[in-house]
This record gives C-alpha cells, structure tokens and sequence, in this order.
C-alpha cells in the first residue's frame, strides 16, 4: 500500500507544486474533504464519492488519477459532457517496481528508463469519443492507479466527473424508468402537455426528486450541465481559467488577488477571449427556458408560438447530491394558426363589423385606381376598439378608437391596406366602418372632442329638467329623446341602450322629444340648450342626442340620467 502511495505522488510531483493529501473513502475524512472546496479545485486527484467540475482548452488533454486501495473493488467512472463533444479514455498504470535494495544512487540503465515510460501509458480500459454522458463500471477492479485522460477537439469546454468505489450505496444518480421517453400527450397552437413515467428513485427507494424541464428551438439536451453552460447560469462556472495555470478567477480571489484585470493576456488562444470577471463577461441572447416542477411528472408548456418546433428535455434532480439523469428528450411543433378571414371593404360603403370578446377581426382594403388619400371613418358602437392599419405590410396607425373617429393617410399608387381590430375584455365590439379614397362624401356627421351632455341642476324642477350639448361648425340635425328608467336600471341593460350605432329609427316614437338643426361658424360659441318638459316629479329619465348625418347615419351622444325634484 505504501508502494502505491508514493508512486502516485511521484506521478502527480510534475504536474503540480503544491503538497495536497490524498482522498480516501473513509467517511469521516471523506465527509471533511468535500465540505472544504478548495481541497479539489483544479486539482487532478478525483475523490471518492463527490463529483468534480473542471474545464478543457480546446486540443490540450488533461489528466486526473484515482487511486483504488485494494483489489476485487468495485469502480465506477461518469464524465459528463457540457458544452462541447468529449474524448476520454480510462487506463490502469502500471507502477513501477521498488528501488533495489543496494541504494547506490547510480544512473538507471537506458533501456530501463525506456521501460518505465512505456509502463507509464497504462492499460487502456475503455474510452469514448461523443458529448453524451458515458460511464466506466467494474464489478471487481485491481487496485492501482486509474488514470482518465480527456481531450475536447472542438472548443474550449466544461465537463463534470464523479468516481466512486462504493457504487451500490452510493447511487448519486436518479435511476431512469424502463421507458425513459418524454411523451407529448397534448398539442395545440400555444400549448403543448408533456408527461413521463416516475424514477424508481423517488417511487421505490423515496428518495428526493424533483424534475425539471427545458424548452428551446434548437436541439434536445443531454445533460443538465450542457442547459446550463447555455444558459451561463452561473458565473463562476462559465468564466474560462487562464491557460498555462490551473488557477481559475475562484483562486485568485480566494488568495486575495483581484481578478478585474484577469484573462487580458490570452496569447496562447488562438482567438481573443472577453475579460474574465463577472462584468465583463459578455453572454450572448439565448432563446431557452428551464422551469422546475417539484415531484410532478406532467406539464403543460404555454405561451408557445405557432406553427413552431420546439425541443423538451426533462431532467430529474436528487436534491440531496443535487446530481441530475435526463430522460430521452423529444420535439413537437404548435399547431397552426386558424387561417383568418378577411372581409373586404368596398370603396364608399359602410361596412358592419362583429368582433368577439377578446377577438380580432382583419379587414382589407384595396382600391381599383391611383389615389393620393385614403380615409376610413370608424364608429364603434360600444366600447373602445384597438385599430391597427397597414399599408403595404408596414405599420402605419395603431390607436384605440371610442365613438366616431375619421382617419385620413397618405395613399400611394396600388396600395393596398390591411385593418386589424382587437375586441376589449369586457364583450363584443360592434363598429360601422367606411374605407374611401373620395374623403369629400362623408356620409358619418361631424362631432366634436365632448360628446357629453351637460345637466344644470339649479334649472331642474319637479316636471323639467335643462341640458346642453356640443355642436360643430357644419350644419347638422339634432335629435334628443327620454326615457324613464326606475331603479332596477342594470348595467347590462344600460350597455344595449348605450349601443351608439342604433340610430333613432329603433327609439319608440313617444320618446321623442324633438329635432333641430344647429351650428356655429364659432366652434367655441357651438352649444346649445334644451328644456324638457311635462316629466313626473321625482322620477329618473336617460337622455339621449343623436346627430344625423346627410347621408343619414347617425351617431349618439353619451347617455345622461337625469331626475326631477320630488318637491318644489
């Protein structure tokens, strides 16, 4: 044994400078080894047990050695991949043979050191060459000196190891189930259901497990450590150390030594690399997403996009080694989006317009001739209405329209125009709509910016109450009429009367007050008042005013409730 001991620091004296103690698997010295970090950063000893991280200049192989003390040992070696495909190899070196007893000091013959050198290389094992997470096991291994070389061709990568000679107890890794595949049970155009079968980890040995899934438009993942090099979640673990040392950024500030100016220096790369440090490290936008879910093995992805394939990898994590196993991966794409109807609007005609709750509804304009302005009047009858033009595929109007509004734009010869109208949260829109490339016949009226109607309280009586209102400076006709609401008056009902677009053709003919035409060259002087007579003192009316266009749509003015005086 001690022969084994010293032929391993004599293997290691040249590749470092610094006295370090071996790791061993008794547990109590084991258990104090892996809380201390820094006693296997960057070193080249793997312990026994913990899983190391550690990084690869691109073309130039690093070394690690494990000891196993006795024969008829088990062994088990996982190295696992992250950014970048991996060559490895596992070899068992054979040591050397005792000094002769003589002591002499005299030079070893020539062909003797060649010996030794060779002797060196080992017997190779097993090896591979790819980027999934591969693994060596021996049911009964010779003790020795386990030599793992590794070598990325690729890049400048990331890798994980975990060695262990108590494979059977320690069982770090979640197991995977018999049918290992993540199954999509679900597809729609923004959603897609993912379901996978438990690990016996977590269903027969009860130990903690929690999974977590990966979603991107790339490719599927074969390891955790290979999501989070691409999401670069922790800086630490995706700074480079500097070639030609085995100090990482960690060790430098663990010793007390700044690292801001870290990294400047990469002549030995063959491409400049950003400064090491954590502000200075530049991360590219990646389009990927991880989310944990506990115990659970079904999920629901949302917010998807359409028509589109996306990738689903699922990890499980044993939250007390915090190692993780993935599941076969798979791909699915979104449905497509319903083909939209569009509703084409002729030139000079109002258009009637439904759009559901929530919903869009497009609509397309194409005038047959040349045109320097196009104009579209849009009334909507209820509530505001998200309108969005297009000339030519490129936006040029996006407002929310309430009442009446007219929209002059700036035509261009062939054009042709898209409207897009998005429905509020609270019902369906109805508007009235109008497309023409002849602005001067306007069939809607004229409004002004307030539409409100104005009640004066100290002219209210027990039977009249006195109002006014807003005109424009086009001559236009005017029409106000009551009714009398009691105090069951419901929102619901409130919002079918409030409907702007049914003109006064659907009014009962007893609830007409009276029509009369008004304007005002003055626009600040354009109001007008009315009294209205014979009402019941006490009771509450809805007021309406329509205003009449020539070429007979109308338009109402906001509803006002007004209510006599019980006594006078």
């Amino acid at each position: 044994m001690l022969l084994l001991h010293w032929c391993l620091l004599w293997l290691l004296l040249p590749l470092t400078l610094r006295t370090q103690k071996l790791p061993t698997r008794d547990e109590e010295l084991f258990q104090m080894q892996i809380r201390d970090k820094t006693f296997f950063h960057d070193s080249s000893v793997i312990p026994d047990g913990a899983e190391i991280s550690s990084y690869l200049f691109k073309d130039t192989p690093r070394r690690y050695f494990f000891m196993v003390e006795e024969d008829n040992t088990p062994l088990s070696v996982t190295v696992t991949p992250c950014d970048a495909p991996l060559e490895w190899k596992l070899s068992l070196q054979e040591l050397p043979e005792e000094a002769s007893a003589d002591g002499s000091g005299d030079p070893e013959p020539l062909d003797q050191q060649k010996q030794q050198k060779t002797n060196l290389e080992g017997t190779e094992l097993f090896s591979y060459k790819g980027n999934d997470v591969e693994y060596f096991l021996s049911s009964s291994s010779p003790s020795g000196l386990y030599q793992l070389e590794l070598l990325s061709t690729e890049k400048d990568t990331h890798f994980k190891i975990y060695a262990t000679t108590t494979p059977e107890s320690d069982q770090p890794y979640p197991e995977l189930p018999y049918d290992p595949r993540v199954d999509v049970t679900s597809l729609g155009r923004t959603t897609i259901t993912l379901v996978w079968k438990p690990s016996p980890t977590a269903s027969l040995l009860k130990q903690p497990i929690e999974y977590c899934v990966v979603i991107n438009k790339e490719h599927n993942f074969k390891s955790l450590c290979a999501v989070e090099a691409k999401l670069g979640a922790d800086d630490a673990f995706m700074m480079a150390p500097k070639p030609g040392l085995d100090f990482s950024p960690f060790d430098f500030a663990h010793f007390g030594f700044p690292t801001d100016n870290l990294g400047k220096d990469r002549s030995l790369l063959t491409k400049p690399s950003p400064k090491v440090g954590r502000h200075g490290y530049w991360r590219p936008k990646v389009d990927i997403q991880k989310i944990c879910i506990g115990n659970k093995n079904i999920f629901t992805v949302s917010d998807l996009k359409p028509d589109t394939q996306y990738y689903f990898d699922v990890f499980m994590i044993n939250t007390n080694s915090n190692l993780s196993t993935a599941y076969v991966g798979t791909f699915a794409k979104t449905k497509e989006e319903a083909k939209r109807k569009i509703v084409e609007l002729k030139d000079g005609r109002v258009t009637d317009v439904f759009v559901k709750r929530k919903g869009t509804k497009f609509l397309r304009f194409a005038p047959v001739s040349s045109h320097q302005k196009a104009s579209f009047f849009i009334h909507s009858c209820l509530d505001a209405v998200q309108v969005q033009v297009r000339r030519d595929r490129k936006l040029i109007l996006s407002q929310n329209v309430e009442g009446v509004r007219q929209f002059r734009l700036r035509g261009k010869p062939k054009a042709k125009y898209l409207i897009r109208l998005k429905g509020n949260k609270k019902g369906t829109s109805m508007l009235k709509i109008l497309a023409t490339t002849k602005p001067n016949k306007q069939p809607f009226p004229s409004l002004p910016e307030d539409t409100r109607i104005k009640a004066f309280d100290k002219l209210r009586t027990c039977s009249s109450v006195t109002v006014a209102w807003l005109g424009t400076q086009e001559r236009n006709k005017f029409c106000i009429y009551r009714k009398e609401v009691d105090g069951n008056y419901s929102e619901d009902r409130k919002r079918r009367e409030q409907n702007r677009c049914l003109g006064p053709d659907n009014r009962e003919k007893s609830e007409k007050v009276l029509c009369k035409y008004f304007h005002s060259q003055n626009p600040q002087e354009a109001a007008t008042t009315e009294t209205i007579k014979d009402l019941q003192p006490g009771k509450s009316y809805l007021l309406d005013v329509y205003v009449v266009g020539h070429g007979g749509h109308s338009v109402k003015y906001q509803s006002k409730v007004v209510k006599t005086r019980k006594v006078c």
